[in-house]
């Protein structure tokens, strides 16, 4: 089992930054694995917003995001993190990290075995 535990979340003005952190334990969590972060607001299925592989040297962005927002991950402290930065109202939503098996980098939710229970982000206009 992995438990994720993420934190960070507030409300900000636009144009603010925010810094978003999951931590990660249990017995079969990896260093090896994908980590990844998704968002979604009501109504709305949840959507990809970056992904790292184990060492950090590759990482994937939605569009939406690219520029703005900076995925890293420390693994000495099994910690993902989301620096986000230029926040627009759009951004507001619940962000929820995430875990894959895999080792290849994927935007597609089915990829991703475990889940935490989100933070909410909230930009005020």
């Amino acid at each position: 089992q992995v438990y994720l535990v993420e934190s960070g979340g507030g409300l900000v003005q636009t144009g603010g930054s925010l810094r978003l952190s999951c931590a990660a334990s249990g017995p079969t969590f990896s260093r090896w694995y994908v980590m990844a972060w998704f968002r979604a607001v009501p109504g709305k299925e949840r959507e990809f917003v970056a992904a790292i592989n184990w060492s950090g040297s590759s990482t994937s962005y939605a569009d939406s995001v690219k520029g703005r927002f900076t995925i890293s991950r420390d693994n000495a402290k099994n910690t993902e993190y989301l620096q986000m930065n230029s926040l627009k109202p759009e951004d507001t939503a619940r962000y929820y990290c995430a875990v894959s098996h895999s080792s290849r980098l994927s935007g597609a939710l089915g990829e991703y075995q475990y889940w935490g229970q989100g933070t909410q982000v909230s930009v005020s206009s």
